[in-house]
């Protein structure tokens, strides 16, 4: 009697071990989906097209610095004609497709957010995105009175949200997947 009482008992501990341990792994694994996710659909496009867009704009302000070596929106002197022409084709076909890319992550995948309220530098890039479509709008009009967003581009606070974003997914990435920590 003893030896079956023991036998049930120890089926049941290892029935519920098993449960137990697949129920860790399942969990590990939707994790690991969602990081996935997270990477491949949010973070590392947005870090991608953030690096990008910032490695363009300062081609462009090197490429176009006044003999004094500064830019033409940072002088005393406001900007020529042809450097605000030179300018609108910039925002036109490189800054504004790119900054309508990070818009557009925002707004169809805030699912995959690591905060539970949308941050505020995710907003602001989405109201500069907005204030450029109506200059943009007003240059195909023939105004050019003005030539920025009514909301500031937040440059390095974007850069540095998408960089911490990737690299602290990526390095809960590797975890997941049993990968050594880098001595870095």
């Amino acid at each position: 009697m003893i030896a079956l009482v023991v036998t049930i008992a120890l089926a049941l501990v290892g029935y519920v071990a098993a449960y137990l341990n697949g129920l860790r792994l399942a969990q590990r694994g939707e994790r690991l989906a969602r990081i996935n996710r997270q990477l491949s659909a949010f973070y590392g496009p947005l870090f991608a097209i953030t690096e990008a867009n910032s490695r363009a704009f300062e081609a462009f302000t090197q490429h176009h610095l006044r003999p004094d070596g500064r830019s033409p929106f940072d002088h005393e002197e406001p900007p020529t004609d042809e450097e605000l022409a030179e300018w609108r084709l910039w925002v036109t076909t490189v800054f504004l497709p790119n900054i309508r890319t990070m818009r557009d992550l925002v707004v169809t995948h805030a699912d995959l957010l690591r905060e539970p309220e949308m941050p505020p530098i995710l907003l602001q890039l989405c109201a500069h995105v907005s204030g450029y479509e109506i200059t943009v709008a007003r240059w195909a009009q023939g105004q050019f009175d003005q030539h920025l967003s009514v909301v500031p581009f937040p440059s390095q606070e974007l850069s540095d949200y998408a960089r911490g974003g990737f690299t602290a997914l990526k390095a809960a990435q590797g975890r997941l997947l049993g990968r050594p920590r880098s001595a870095d």
